[in-house]
């Protein structure tokens, strides 16, 4: 059976002992991988300008080492540190490579303030990005509120937010299963984000795939952000500054 993606670095990864969890669910959690995966790479080939891509994860993503990405993309990774600093030590170790023009750059999940990190590191509000949640374990409603307000403040107007979430912090919330793909589009539409819930049925059947059985505990999504970035607020905020003295200047010189 032809595999739905191929990762040659997994294997220096994973340790014996926590492997339990995705062989319980492959199907699922590989379907989410291939659609982010597939999404990620349509919208940098296919959106002029788009060379940022943030990716929020456990510190053990390969995506930056296995994805054939466009030159000189910049591929900002926000993980836990520890585990991100011995997952590189491994990838080096086993010959892993950035494709050739691009640069990959890590954020600490634990900063004091995250937002202005990546603006340190190069991110600009002013240009084009796509950012992705896999992996990352997300416990609270204020944590989840804490990314959406990060990218929220960084990302352009019309810049997607895709991944996947655990839907116990959901079910939690709501207290019923039922609502929550409407609890999800109230928090995101709050944030200024449309989002759509993705099934795992139609990934599957778009891929020429049947679902295996099992109740999976997350939710796929693929979400727009809906305002303007605070760095573009800020450049028309100049803007108007600049044309609004330039009016005086002009108003005064005819006085």
């Amino acid at each position: 059976m032809e595999p739905l993606f191929v990762d040659p670095y997994a294997g220096c990864l994973i340790d014996p002992t926590v492997q339990m969890d995705l062989k319980k669910y492959p199907h699922h959690y590989c379907l989410a991988t291939k659609f982010i995966d597939d999404k990620l790479l349509h919208t940098v080939n296919n959106i002029d300008g788009l060379k940022q891509v943030v990716l929020f994860t456990d510190g053990m993503d390969t995506r930056p080492y296995r994805l054939n990405w466009p030159t000189s993309s910049i591929i900002f990774d926000i993980s836990p540190e520890r585990i991100f600093k011995k997952s590189d030590e491994r990838l080096k170790g086993v010959g892993a490579k950035i494709p050739r023009n691009c640069m990959f750059l890590h954020v600490p999940l634990e900063s004091s303030n995250i937002q202005q990190n990546l603006q340190a590191k190069g991110f600009n509000g002013n240009e084009p990005s796509i950012w992705a949640i896999q992996g990352l374990s997300i416990m609270t409603l204020a944590s989840l509120e804490e990314i959406l307000f990060i990218v929220s403040s960084l990302a352009m107007n019309g810049c997607l937010l895709l991944g996947e979430l655990p839907a116990l912090l959901a079910e939690t919330e709501i207290g019923r299963k039922s609502s929550t793909e409407k609890w999800i589009d109230k928090l995101f539409m709050t944030n200024c984000f449309r989002v759509d819930v993705i099934s795992y049925d139609e990934v599957a059947s778009s891929l020429g795939k049947e679902l295996a059985t099992g109740d999976y505990k997350n939710i796929l999504f693929v979400a727009e952000q809906l305002r303007f970035s605070d760095d573009q607020m800020e450049t028309w905020r100049r803007e108007f500054q600049r044309i609004e003295e330039e009016g005086d200047e002009e108003g005064f010189e005819e006085l």
